[in-house]
């Protein structure tokens, strides 16, 4: 049984969620000074043992100039004639980071350059990370979802996304990527940042893998998502009862219903029914909001994994088209 609305009145919900008068000046801000600096990024070859693809440690200056680090990922064989490589940003779920060098090739083995970024302060959860927060916050649930949520200048999300911007503009200044062609992938969390560098970086953004995307119509989420990391936000409100327009206030400059107005690039969106994380409801609103031209495939009987490997022929069918070339030989 599903878990939201019947399909018939998500494909009809459209929102109008509230949008802060300043977003577009606070992401300029957020982002001017990366943008001043330029990408800049270090590659350190490390072996795999894989012999298709060729693998990098990256370090990468993120917001306020904190390192973030990535794996690079580069077929073998586009290695030998030279030639630029289309790619793919990919952005991890909640509490995931970058993973061991062999664990996300998929992209790599398809053809393309595939930077695998961690999400700072990650990756001690379903997969291993190694960037830090140097930053810090007041009082917050445990978790990432409340932590500066008293302000948007100091929340968590401000700095992730100007992360997930950098990690962009890191692997299309590559100069084995073709930067024209360089698209944005990730699942819930990932989903979330994949919209927000679509949004926010929409010139350079070729196309868009956006899978069950956390973050979105947030005041809907919180009233009626089932498990974590949702339920961080409602009981942080439950024990600050004088802060919940305060808290929602903040969540606005971040939600990914409201950036996606912003999106141009092309767009494939998955959905599951059954998604107790992120409620379906949550992920039409970010679909029908997107500004560019967007699919979503629908999973009537998954929970929050979606749409999974049989999801993943549909993306690389999908991204070939959507960039233009062949991806694999």
């Amino acid at each position: 049984m599903e878990t939201d609305w019947p399909l018939e009145q998500l494909r009809a919900y459209r929102p109008e969620l509230p949008e802060p008068a300043d977003l577009d000046a606070f992401w300029d801000e957020t982002l001017a000074p990366q943008r001043a600096r330029g990408p800049h990024a270090t590659y350190d070859r490390v072996e795999s043992g894989l012999v298709a693809v060729e693998s990098w440690a990256v370090e990468l200056a993120g917001h306020d100039g904190h390192p973030v680090r990535a794996w690079l990922h580069l077929p073998a064989a586009a290695l030998r004639d030279g030639s630029a490589l289309p790619g793919v940003v990919q952005y991890q779920g909640y509490n995931g980071g970058r993973g061991l060098p062999h664990e996300h090739v998929l992209w790599a083995l398809a053809g393309l350059a595939h930077l695998v970024v961690d999400t700072r302060g990650q990756g001690s959860g379903w997969t291993v990370g190694a960037t830090g927060d140097p930053a810090g916050s007041g009082a917050a649930q445990p978790g990432f979802l409340t932590r500066g949520i008293e302000d948007p200048g100091g929340y968590y999300y401000r700095r992730a996304y100007a992360d997930a911007v950098a990690a962009l503009d890191a692997l299309c200044a590559h100069p084995l990527v073709d930067g024209s062609r360089v698209a944005v992938a990730g699942a819930s969390q990932g989903g979330a940042l994949a919209t927000a560098v679509a949004a926010l970086a929409p010139e350079r953004v070729a196309a868009a893998l956006v899978d069950v995307p956390f973050l979105a119509d947030v005041r809907r989420a919180a009233a009626v998502a089932q498990t974590d990391p949702y339920l961080e936000l409602v009981r942080y409100l439950a024990a600050h009862r004088d802060r919940v327009e305060q808290a929602f206030g903040t969540l606005a400059y971040v939600d990914a219903a409201v950036l996606a107005r912003r999106a141009t690039a092309p767009a494939l969106f998955s959905v599951a029914l059954r998604d107790r994380t992120c409620p379906p409801s949550t992920v039409f609103a970010a679909y029908h909001a997107w500004a560019g031209p967007a699919e979503i495939e629908v999973y009537p009987f998954n929970d929050h994994e979606g749409g999974g490997p049989h999801h993943v022929q549909r993306q690389v069918a999908w991204l070939r088209s959507a960039l233009g070339a062949r991806l694999a030989p």
